[in-house]
């Protein structure tokens, strides 16, 4: 079982145009509600892209901060957990480790892991550095979203702990490592396009790939 820091926010205002963005979060005292669309008081500006029962909760691992700090040392003052917009943060689970489906228990709410979070333009602008979204997602340190399955109330004394797992686990770098590839297999995309709890929009997105990919292959082109 694991401590947890949670975060919560607003909108506020970010880049040039003063685009609304919920990205700026603040940690919480504990209790606090948690439903189907996320915690209580929590707010998304965009929601085509942010919250929703998809992307109840974003989680974002606390040991990932000091290998950005290292990478950009002019952000070490800021780079702590809450400040990339996460909900939860915590050490000891990160993306090789965590698997879509893998359902956790916080407290008695009961969270399952349905997507990697895609970072925008939104963390270079709140952090006021060029690339670190890039850098982010080349590392494969993106985080990754929750639906809730049980809701409640999370208490001071909640720990994130594993209950279940699928039988054939796909971790989330692998299926990072498997978008992010120049030339897939579309047979790696069909296999974790059929993993239990992955949320429709990436399994519409790596069956599209499947198909194109087939169709190339069949008119001639290569693989790798």
């Amino acid at each position: 079982m694991t401590d947890i820091e949670v975060f919560v926010g607003t909108l506020g205002a970010l880049g040039p145009d003063g685009t609304p963005s919920g990205i700026f979060k603040h940690r919480i005292s504990l209790p606090i509600e948690l439903g189907p669309n996320g915690l209580a008081g929590d707010i998304q500006a965009d929601r085509k892209a942010h919250g929703g029962p998809e992307k109840a909760l974003c989680h974002f691992p606390a040991q990932h901060y000091g290998r950005l700090a290292a990478q950009f040392p002019a952000l070490r003052n800021a780079l702590a957990p809450g400040s990339l917009g996460e909900n939860l943060s915590c050490s000891g689970w990160d993306e090789t480790t965590v698997h879509i489906g893998d359902v956790f228990a916080l407290g008695t709410c009961r969270l399952q892991v349905s997507q990697p979070r895609s970072p925008c333009w939104k963390i270079d602008h709140k952090l006021g550095v060029a690339d670190v979204a890039r850098h982010i997602a080349e590392q494969a340190l993106m985080g990754w979203y929750y639906r809730v399955l049980e809701g409640g109330t999370i208490t001071p004394e909640a720990r994130l702990e594993l209950i279940a797992r699928n039988a054939d686990p796909v971790s989330l770098a692998r299926l990072w490592q498997a978008h992010r590839a120049h030339r897939p297999r579309a047979e790696e995309l069909r296999a974790i396009a059929q993993t239990p709890g992955l949320a429709p929009i990436w399994r519409k997105k790596l069956l599209e790939r499947q198909s194109w990919l087939e169709k190339l292959l069949g008119r001639g082109g290569g693989g790798g």
